[in-house]
C-alpha cells in the first residue's frame, strides 16, 4: 500500500486535532460524530453503537498513547478512517494502562469486497510503533502536517 492509497482513507473533515472529549465514550461519540456528514455512512447512531459494541469487547487501545477503535458496519458503505489527537490524554483502557494521544478510528462496510479493513489496520499498527512516528503524529496541528507525517511513516 502507498502512502497516497492510504491517505486516500483519510480526509481534512475526518480531522481532528484537539478532542474536546475526556472520556473513553466521548472519543468514540466525538469521532463517529466527524462521520456523520459523510456521504457514505448511512446511520451515525449505528456506527456508534457498533464502535462502543466493539470496544465492549476489549480495548482498542494499544499502549504507547495510541488507540485504533475500529469495527464492520452496516452503516458504513465504503471504508473511512478518521484521525484525532488529544494533547492531555485521555484514558482508553490501554494495555500498558497510560492515557491514549493519537487516535485512528476505521469503519468499514461489513461486505468488504475490496479487503481494505485488515490491511489498513495493519498499516496504522505497523507506522505507530516507531516512537518517532507518534511523536510527529501528537505534535501535528494541520491535515498538511498529518500528510507528511504518513508519508514519512510510509518511507516516501
Amino acid at each position: 500500500m502507498t502512502a497516497e492509497e492510504f491517505l486516500s482513507y483519510f480526509s481534512q473533515d475526518r480531522f481532528i486535532k484537539d478532542l474536546r472529549a475526556r472520556s473513553k465514550d466521548g472519543v468514540l461519540t466525538e469521532m463517529s460524530r466527524s462521520l456523520a456528514e459523510d456521504d457514505d455512512i448511512r446511520d451515525p447512531g449505528l456506527l456508534l453503537e457498533m464502535i462502543r459494541r466493539r470496544e465492549s469487547l476489549g480495548s482498542t487501545g494499544l499502549g504507547n498513547g495510541v488507540a485504533v477503535p475500529h469495527g464492520r458496519s452496516t452503516a458504513a458503505t465504503r471504508t473511512k478512517v478518521v484521525f484525532a489527537r488529544s494533547q492531555r490524554g485521555i484514558g482508553f483502557d490501554a494495555v500498558d494502562g497510560q492515557p491514549c494521544h493519537i487516535f485512528f478510528l476505521i469503519v468499514a462496510p461489513y461486505d468488504d469486497q475490496r479487503q481494505e479493513y485488515l490491511p489498513l489496520l495493519g498499516k496504522i499498527v505497523e507506522a505507530v510503533s516507531r516512537e518517532k512516528i507518534r511523536e510527529k503524529l501528537r505534535a501535528v496541528s494541520s491535515f498538511d502536517e498529518f500528510e507528511a507525517v504518513v508519508r514519512e511513516a510510509m518511507g516516501e
